[in-house]
């Protein structure tokens, strides 16, 4: 569990290359379930388009459209195999951690499905900004990991964490990531809405109060 515990930590630090200032302004648009321009995002952080340009250049997990607008990051427009549903629109993340951690970001309920490639066992959990209030199968569990490198956090560690029906379902995970652990969702929870309280902790006021002025009302 300390491995775990640090490496939470790790992601709500700047370690993985995203500014505080950005991530935060930048989800709350992305909930909303358009791409987003770049002149959109500097309005809502208060920075100059290059400043927020050059951001996202450090951010390279980042995802685009064909016009060079913002579909993801951690939250994506984009289809995976995590179903996140909120505030109405249809919407998806790059792992099973962060469908738990977005409810307390945003301030939202959400509805989340989603199953392993191997299994195909869909897992399906509901979580309001206070807590999870429904998993099926009850039996279900998060995997995690602890790499080493994090500064591409979604080939590093969001490619392996994932939702399984069981911990008899996720044993052939745990045989070839001898590093990994699981836990059952309502723990994996508990750790990402602590982990979401140090982001938003590291996250500057000002940029956080412009959001709450703009787009919270719609992405709440």
């Amino acid at each position: 569990m300390n491995s775990i515990s640090e490496v939470t930590d790790r992601l709500a630090s700047n370690e993985t290359g995203m500014e505080p200032w950005l991530w935060m302004p930048l989800l709350k648009l992305l909930a909303l379930g358009d791409p987003v321009d770049v002149s959109d995002l500097a309005a809502a952080t208060g920075r100059a388009g290059e400043e927020v340009r050059t951001a996202l250049k450090a951010m390279g997990d980042t995802e685009y459209d064909g016009s060079g607008r913002i579909i993801g990051q951690g939250l994506t427009q984009r289809p995976t195999q995590h179903r996140f549903e909120v505030n109405g629109e249809q919407l998806y993340t790059w792992c099973a951690l962060d469908t738990l951690i977005f409810p307390t970001l945003l301030g939202a309920s959400a509805r989340i499905e989603s199953s392993h490639q191997a299994t195909g066992t869909p897992v399906r959990v509901a979580v309001t900004a206070m807590g999870v209030t429904s998993v099926e199968p009850a039996t279900a569990v998060v995997s995690l990991v602890n790499p080493e490198d994090i500064s591409s956090v979604r080939s590093s560690f969001c490619n392996q964490v994932h939702f399984f029906a069981s911990p008899e379902e996720a044993a052939p995970w745990l045989e070839t990531h001898p590093g990994g652990t699981i836990m059952p969702v309502k723990e994996a929870y508990e750790l990402g809405s602590s982990m979401a309280e140090k982001m938003l902790t590291h996250t500057p006021g000002p940029a956080t109060d412009q959001v709450s002025n703009g787009v919270q009302s719609c992405a709440c």
